[in-house]
């Protein structure tokens, strides 16, 4: 750690500074100016020239380490600067970005080019001792005490080299009006060739024929590009296979492509809901700007809390001016009241590693990029910004995760030849092995059921144990496909699952073209739970209007379903859209699901 007293240095700086800068412009008057030498005068100008750079103060937790120099340490400190590099990569899960050249308290000393060079190469050291690679993000020059020699800080990524499949996976939720040119874009990421201007990236990527002949995605197709331990792009480029891809990986990036047609919002909603994206993208076409349902995907994500930046494309088919309007018309949007966003235009490498840092410690941040899948414009910017992107959750939160009892919410559901049934989906909690035994439901009738977990695919390439908040396929042998459905899960048989037909939540009306009240129905998005519900009373109030909040009492028509407590809420039904969280579960018995159902019939014929 660096001596503080170097820090406390800097405050007087400060304190001079402010009460000359509220003089700017003043004339003083002669009889209170004080009589300065020529040495007063110098000090004057020393002491009035603008403080040194700051980054905000090391944490003691996280990823990012500040290190002054690291020149010729003895053994015993080069192995104490290893466990503390182990530390910072496990915090990160695999990676850590030093920042060299910079002290404890964030102050940008700089080093010169003799040291600089020492330092990275002890770092490389450190990291080859830990199994990980480095790679330079970016140098610049610092200003550090009048010092006529040039100085320099080195930001430096470190990332661990994965071993049995453990690298970092992050979920990106692919968002935008139609034809605004996703499924482009992920083709020409995923396959490392750049669009012909008639769509060819994108044909790889859908997976139905109707989709081949409109050009438009209609399900949730699921994308993957990888990042290796010294930063560099892996794709499909080098007629890679998936399992390929994922074993030279370090970093995972996986897209889920999710439709732009208002015909298909439900489908959109469900992948923004079930598949628990940890960041969203959202595309708009340079040429058309804000249009469609832009505004409604952007207040989707806002709305579920998933941080989101957006990349402004086709620019290749438009004047520089139409571009810079439609990023203006984005600022405007972003700035709104409803959004309270800080957009963050990104128009070089340089912008790209600090928005990437920026995106995740500050929720208002949102990057802005322009680019072209044609001419390939601009592409490598957001290249650099998916690299260094870092997970939402620290290594701590993703231990307490593992250490809870396993659930895996039901997505998918598949029959494969020779393999049998197969179900996609999330592992929200706990961890997940091979011949494992759980339980699946809630069934129509409320039941779970015993099953046992065969083989497990991540990433289209088989793996061994899934750990909390990874996404993969499990094989379940010759187990009866009729009795899955999505939004079911598979739980471990110790945990006593709680289902309900009814439950409460604390809700906010986004939109009602009339009024929300009792008897009304809505689609509820839970999580991977999609259900018609029918609203049973709301507490203290008749009625909800636009922009009003209540606790209201839904009840499931169909069948029972697993719920949690907290969970965020989402429902709609036409224009009425709502979202909330669930505050209270109410479970009933087999008896009491019969005669509320009943009941529930009799009611909706009265009406």
């Amino acid at each position: 750690m660096a001596d503080t007293s170097e820090g406390a240095a800097v405050c007087p700086a400060n304190s001079r500074h402010a009460p000359g800068s509220a003089n700017i412009g003043k004339k003083t008057s002669k009889k209170s100016r004080p009589r300065r030498g020529k040495r007063g005068r110098r000090r004057r100008n020393k002491n009035s020239r603008t403080p040194p750079p700051h980054f905000p103060p090391e944490a003691e937790e996280g990823n990012i380490e500040y290190k002054l120099k690291l020149v010729n340490p003895t053994q015993y400190r080069f192995e104490h600067l290893a466990t503390q590099l182990k530390w910072r990569l496990q915090e990160g899960r695999g990676e850590a970005v030093y920042q060299i050249g910079v002290e404890d308290n964030g102050l940008l000393v700089g080093l010169t080019e003799a040291d600089m060079k020492a330092s990275l190469k002890t770092l490389k050291r450190m990291a080859e001792k830990v199994g990980a690679d480095i790679a330079l993000l970016r140098e610049r020059e610092v200003d550090y005490d009048s010092d006529k020699t040039t100085r320099k800080i080195a930001e430096v990524l470190v990332r661990k080299v994965p071993d049995d499949q453990q690298f970092l996976d992050l979920r990106v939720a692919v968002l935008g009006n139609v034809d605004s040119g996703k499924s482009t874009l992920l083709g020409v990421l995923t396959q490392g060739e750049l669009d012909n201007g008639r769509g060819r990236a994108r044909l790889n990527l859908f997976r139905h024929l109707h989709e081949i002949q409109t050009g438009r995605t209609s399900s949730i197709s699921f994308e993957i590009l990888g990042f290796n331990s010294k930063g560099e792009v892996v794709n499909y480029s080098e007629s890679r296979t998936a399992e390929e891809i994922c074993e030279s990986s370090s970093k995972m990036i996986t897209f889920i492509d999710l439709a732009g047609h208002h015909k298909y919002l439900k489908t959109t909603i469900f992948g923004l809901t079930s598949y628990c994206p940890d960041f969203a993208m959202l595309v708009v076409s340079a040429n058309k700007g804000i249009a469609g349902t832009t505004r409604e995907h952007l207040g989707l994500a806002m709305a579920l809390k998933v941080p989101i930046f957006i990349v402004v494309s086709k620019v290749d088919l438009c004047s520089h001016g139409t571009v810079e309007r439609t990023v203006r018309q984005l600022e405007r949007v972003l700035k709104q009241p409803g959004c309270n966003k800080v957009p963050m235009v990104v128009s070089s490498p340089d912008d790209a590693v600090t928005a990437a840092q920026q995106f995740t410690q500050s929720a208002c941040v949102t990057p802005i990029f322009t680019l072209s899948n044609v001419s390939g414009e601009s592409l490598d910017r957001l290249k650099v910004f998916l690299n260094i992107l870092p997970p939402l959750s620290n290594s701590k939160e993703q231990e307490e995760l593992m250490q809870q009892l396993t659930e895996f919410q039901v997505d998918e559901i598949y029959s494969v030849p020779d393999v049998g049934t197969v179900v996609g989906g999330t592992l929200y909690s706990g961890v997940c092995r091979e011949g494992e035994r759980l339980v699946v439901g809630p069934t129509d009738e409320g039941r779970f059921l015993r099953l046992k977990v065969g083989s497990i695919q991540r990433n289209r390439s088989a793996c061994r144990v899934l750990r909390a908040g990874q996404a993969a396929t499990l094989a379940l042998g010759n187990f009866d496909r009729s009795f899955l459905r999505k939004g079911m899960v598979m739980v471990s048989p110790k945990m006593n699952p709680t289902i309900c037909c009814q439950f409460e939540a604390a809700i906010v009306l986004l939109f009602h073209a009339k009024t929300f009240r009792r008897g009304s129905q809505v689609t509820i998005h839970v999580g991977n739970v999609r259900q018609t519900a029918t609203v049973q009373y709301l507490h203290g109030k008749d009625e909800l209007r636009t922009g009003e909040r209540a606790v209201v009492r839904f009840h499931f028509i169909k069948h029972p379903e697993y719920l949690r407590l907290g969970a965020k809420l989402l429902f709609r039904e036409g224009v009425t859209k709502g979202i909330g969280h669930v505050t209270r579960l109410i479970p009933p018995s087999q008896n009491q699901i019969q005669n509320q159902d009943q009941n529930y019939d009799k009611n909706l014929l009265a009406h």
